[in-house]
């Protein structure tokens, strides 16, 4: 078969020397989107995936699949609690108040993107109830720019009180006692900085609802890091305040608290709880008078500590879970209405979660909470003011997101909210297999498989592998229409992420990130030699930090792989810092400017080592003009070259989507690209 001609790049002779190394960049060009050039170009790129992508496949039963719809953990105040939820037809979750306690209270409608925005393009990127329930603050974006104009409500009216307040990207917020006054954080504005640092700059400010923001009080942040991340919280009884420092994603922060009650709000006088430390620590203020420290310093699994909130420097603290040797800390609730207080742990045991039953004073465990099955557990919700109750969510890879009801004077577990809608979900087998990657390491896979019949089979393996982030099992509308099609989909626990505690992250980040690349490597080759697969009809998938993986794998390994579907990647590290939020990433990646982080990325950037000649497998790039995050030049520079140089029979095709950015969208732009992106395995594997 002839493969299609590519659109015309023009390439040029551009290099510049970094650290006395030639460094070769033929497709800068692409790197202005406005230009008539490159919009000619990308024109035709998208001519181009038309005439690939048709006819589209899997997108019914996607949709038919997505029906479940959701339903998210409870925020109790009192005798209200906040949730979302989204109905079958839904195309996006809207954030409800439940009035009285229990099942038989009257639910009211708070915000609704469809109705705020019938064309779908805006999304709620957070909310936080203030303490008394009253007011509720929200954030929203529109077509993807992730920008969380703020916003406040008034609960019982659904009037807004507040907004909007602009430049709150990635803001807590932190209510003090009465919903008069909350701490947030704000970048400076674009005016006040220098081109191209106006995603950066943040500040911690107090602000009064209903004066204007120019009256805000800065109270942090001034003088540090411009890639400085911040978070902030109110204890429940409005005393003590915490404010933490990170730079940009590094898995590290400093910490500090002020008493409230001696220092005024709008000038809090911050004490050091940790700084220059090379851990990840945070504070919860009990309703016990303790301070209770959740902390992966000197414990990269994590471990609870208490300690006096008077006192709370690291000499204070005393151990009150300590950390598993296997299992890996993710979070902590506290119930004491009860005659023997306790804490709820959860864990992750290789990926797997897990709940157990500690008593409050000396933290032994006596117990542990019955879960639906072997899958993901959310964050554990509690009654502020205590109580014998918690909730958690629940997934896994056959369950749609529910919400279950623990209660500590019975012991049980009961299901207390499912996902509205109902669907048909095909039946699959989940097993979780361990490889030995090539410099010995065990990593662990989850390989999702049809019920019936052996391999080898089309198969995607997918991966992420960075930031300290877990691929647990979850509710896939996309993996299921895979399997039931008759496919293997594979999620691989690679280094990098945090399935394993902090050393599993920092033996995949810096100079370590080859790591990740031989772990999916050696996935594949496990897949193959065990028959679940071939080289021929082996696809790989990631996006974002995946999309490196998988950019990195298919220019290291072009022979092992038949198709590769690449999404939002960062792809030229080289210059990744001058684009999107990537200078907040060289904390995980090193950076191009210092000799030895430029040895790492120049080592593995996955647009520099693409090679004329080479057989590369078909590759789909999915990229989304609002990205922020993830500038789309990535793809398309690499786009460009994969064209000029491939020799493979498999296309090399862009879909550029406008309108949508990295994070969240539409129901159906979802059901869009994950058909068109199976589509496109599905052909160049077989399926």
């Amino acid at each position: 078969m002839t493969r299609e001609p590519y659109p015309t790049a023009r390439r040029e002779e551009r290099a510049e020397i970094l650290h006395d190394t030639p460094v070769a960049d033929p497709y800068r060009w692409l790197e202005d989107p406005d230009s008539p050039e490159t919009q000619g170009w990308l024109l035709a790129q998208a001519d181009l995936f038309k005439r690939q992508s048709k006819p589209q496949r899997f997108g019914d039963r996607i949709a038919e699949l997505l029906r479940s719809g959701s339903v998210g953990v409870p925020a109790w105040r009192g005798d209200r609690h906040f949730f979302s939820r989204r109905t079958p037809d839904q195309e996006h979750a809207v954030y409800y108040v439940c009035e009285n306690d229990g099942a038989g209270g009257t639910e009211r409608v708070l915000i609704d993107p469809m109705a705020i925005d019938p064309s779908g393009l805006t999304t709620l990127d957070a909310v936080q109830p203030d303490k008394e329930g009253r007011l509720l603050a929200y954030q929203i974006s529109v077509g993807g720019n992730e920008e969380s104009v703020l916003y406040v409500m008034d609960v019982a009216t659904g009037a807004r009180v507040e907004g909007p307040i602009d430049r709150c990207r990635y803001s807590p917020i932190a209510w003090l006692p009465g919903g008069e006054a909350f701490y947030y954080v704000r970048r400076l504005p674009s005016t006040e900085l220098p081109e191209g640092e106006s995603q950066f700059h943040r500040r911690v400010y107090l602000h009064r609802v209903g004066t204007s923001t120019e009256d805000d009080a800065m109270i942090f942040g001034e003088g540090l890091k411009m890639t400085n991340y911040y978070g902030v919280s109110v204890s429940r009884d409005g005393r003590w305040l915490q404010v933490s420092a990170s730079e940009g994603t590094a898995p590290r922060n400093d910490l500090w608290v002020a008493d409230l009650t001696a220092s005024s709000p709008d000038r809090p006088d911050l004490q050091v709880v940790q700084e220059g430390v090379d851990a990840q620590t945070g504070l919860s203020f009990g309703r016990d008078g303790r301070l209770y420290v959740h902390t992966d310093r000197d414990a990269p699994r994590v471990r609870i500590c208490v300690t006096d909130p008077e006192t709370p420097g690291f000499d204070s603290w005393r151990d009150l879970i300590p950390e598993d040797s296997e299992a890996v800390l993710s979070d902590f609730a506290i119930l004491d209405d009860l005659e023997r207080p306790v804490m709820l742990v959860s864990w992750t045991r290789h990926a797997i979660s897990e709940i157990t039953v500690h008593d409050l004073a000396t933290g032994e465990r006596i117990g542990e909470v019955p879960a639906p099955g072997l899958g993901s557990i959310g964050g554990i919700s509690e009654r502020p003011e205590g109580g014998h109750e918690a909730w958690f969510g629940y997934t896994d890879n056959t369950t749609p997101p529910t919400i279950q009801r623990y209660d500590a004077r019975t012991g049980e577990t009961t299901l207390w909210a499912a996902s509205p809608g109902v669907v048909d979900v095909p039946p699959v087998r989940t097993s979780q297999v361990v490889y030995r990657s090539k410099d010995g390491t065990d990593v662990r896979m989850l390989v999702i498989s049809p019920v019936d019949g052996d391999g080898p089979r089309p198969t995607i393996l997918y991966g992420y592998g960075g930031f300290g982030l877990s691929m647990t099992p979850g509710y896939s509308a996309s993996v299921l229409a895979w399997v039931e099609a008759g496919g293997v989909y594979v999620i691989a626990n690679l280094r990098g992420g945090g399935e394993e505690g902090e050393d599993w992250h920092r033996a995949g980040m810096l100079g370590n990130k080859q790591n990740v690349f031989d772990d999916f490597h050696a996935a594949a080759e496990h897949l193959i030699a065990t028959g679940v697969t071939t080289s021929e009809q082996l696809a790989i998938s990631g996006g974002s930090n995946g999309g490196l993986l998988v950019g990195a794998a298919l220019t290291q390994r072009p022979e092992l792989y038949a198709a590769v579907a690449c999404s939002a990647p960062l792809l030229d590290m080289i210059r990744y810092e001058q684009f999107g939020l990537g200078a907040t990433w060289n904390v995980e990646y090193g950076s191009a400017a210092d000799p030895k982080g430029f040895g790492w990325l120049s080592g593995y950037s996955p647009y520099h080592q693409v090679r004329e000649g080479v057989a590369y497998p078909a590759t789909l790039f999915t990229v989304f003009q609002s990205d922020t995050r993830v500038h789309p030049l990535h793809a398309w520079k690499m786009c460009a070259a994969l064209q000029h140089a491939s020799t493979g029979a498999g296309p090399i095709v862009l879909r550029n989507e406008t309108e949508v950015g990295h994070g969240a969208r539409s129901i159906s732009r979802s059901v869009d690209l994950s058909a068109d992106t199976l589509t496109f395995l599905a052909r160049h594997t077989g399926l």
